[in-house]
């Protein structure tokens, strides 16, 4: 345990060494904040919403009818002749194989909905980027962190949060 403790502070001190030159100056932003401001993300997320809902609702819809199929089956399966039950069994096979294939296709990893979420939050994060650089190069910083994603952060001044600065660069503001 003290080891641990001992590599993470020299492990700390290292990476902060840089800190102590006059010349090295950092800024935050708030990512989460910038994205909830920012209309245009707004218009994305409410879209890719509306998409998925409508993919899941096919899906549902899919996976109902199989439902619907195997209650239909059980109910007459005693009166179905051999080749008959053989018949419905892969008809209901084939649905819910169908309804996997169709979640895989708008939900899966390279999934349509992921396809769709690339092409509409690419451009903003791009947008995003720039404007942090550019606002970056303009003031000098040398590192500009995201407050969001920084859970060790325990305090920070007021000065160096640059989202209002970013927001107006990209007109939200």
């Amino acid at each position: 345990m003290i080891k641990r403790v001992l590599i993470s502070f020299i492990t700390m001190l290292f990476l902060s060494a840089p800190m102590w030159s006059k010349d090295f100056s950092v800024a935050y932003v708030d990512l989460q904040y910038i994205l909830k401001n920012l209309p245009s993300y707004q218009s994305a997320t409410d879209q890719l919403s509306l998409i998925a809902k409508r993919w899941q609702k096919e899906v549902t819809d899919m996976e109902q009818e199989t439902k619907v199929l195997e209650a239909n089956y059980r109910t007459e399966q005693i009166f179905l002749s051999e080749a008959m039950r053989k018949q419905r069994e892969q008809e209901i096979l084939d649905k819910e194989k169908q309804a996997q294939e169709l979640k895989r296709k708008y939900f899966g990893e390279e999934g349509e909905l992921n396809k769709k979420r690339e092409a509409l939050l690419k451009p903003i994060q791009d947008e995003i980027y720039t404007a942090i650089q550019e606002i970056a190069m303009q003031k000098g910083y040398q590192v500009v962190k995201d407050r969001s994603s920084e859970p060790s952060l325990i305090y920070m001044s007021n000065k160096l949060d640059i989202s209002d600065q970013v927001l107006n660069k990209l007109g939200a503001k």
